[in-house]
């Protein structure tokens, strides 16, 4: 737990990658941790010391609306603006960066909607 406020918890995540468990992960590239800060909101701050390890989880529907929002949504996007795009121009370099191009919008727009995204993707504190 890295600092607590009224209403609002903020812990430290070790993010792993799958193989950095591995036994020569010291000596491979491919393994590597990267440490993050989640906000979570609890009712009960006065709970939770700092220092103290929690665990922080999220439902199934959270999961499933970040990789939507994250992943499917902008794929489908980037589909959708390469095939018209490709139909109305025929040429596919056009069609490859409108595809691409697409991307810096839509990322742009759900970082200005990170605090309304925020409120309806949450996660949850429990003590150990």
């Amino acid at each position: 737990m890295e600092r607590i406020a009224e209403g609002c918890v903020t812990v430290r995540i070790l993010q792993a990658s799958a193989c950095a468990a591995c036994k020569v992960a010291g000596h491979c590239s491919a393994a590597e941790t990267k440490e993050k800060l989640v906000d979570v909101s609890c009712n009960d701050d006065a709970a939770y010391s700092q220092g103290q390890t929690v665990m922080v989880t999220a439902s199934h529907d959270v999961a499933f609306r970040a990789l939507l929002l994250g992943f499917g949504l902008p794929l489908v996007l980037m589909v959708m603006v390469l095939v018209l795009v490709l139909s109305m121009s025929g040429d596919e370099a056009v069609a490859a960066l409108g595809g691409l191009g697409i991307l810096a919008p839509y990322y742009l727009l759900l970082w200005l909607m990170r605090s309304r995204i925020g409120r309806s993707v949450s996660f949850h504190i429990e003590q150990i």
